[in-house]
């Protein structure tokens, strides 16, 4: 049962039940009711605000995707490394960074590695590529 409905039952209960409220008893039991009402009135407005929130967050949250698929040029970058930007070829291996300052994936040709830093489009952090460690497997 909602809030509202229980409170509304409640006053009725009292109602029936034909509490004098010249009392103080009865003063204090209206008042009561009264302020109970009031409360679950706001917090049934608030209810519905968050669920109109959520909703709308949900909405901005597919319009940013959709904006980061036409930025980046990604479809959908859990399945496959093939990367759609206009600065990688098709028949380029692709490799995924993780930014260190702000956690950003990015896909990385092979051009880029070999130019050994790069800014993050995320956040603007140089990111540095040194495979002189490195050996072939």
């Amino acid at each position: 049962m909602e809030l509202t409905k229980k409170v509304a039952y409640l006053k009725g209960l009292m109602d029936g039940l034909k509490i004098d409220d010249s009392t103080n008893e009865g003063k204090i039991l209206k008042l009561m009711s009264e302020v109970l009402e009031e409360m679950a009135d706001t917090i049934e407005d608030m209810a519905v605000e968050v669920d109109e929130t959520v909703e709308l967050v949900d909405v901005i949250d597919e319009d940013l995707g959709a904006l980061e698929e036409d930025y980046y040029g990604l479809e959908d970058d859990d399945d496959d490394d093939e990367c759609d930007c206009d600065f990688c070829d098709d028949d380029e291996t692709m490799y995924e960074c993780v930014c260190p300052n702000c956690g950003d994936k990015i896909m990385l040709g092979e051009n880029i590695l070999a130019d050994g830093s790069m800014d993050c489009p995320n956040c603007g952090e140089k990111l540095e590529f040194d495979f002189d460690d490195q050996t072939e497997e």
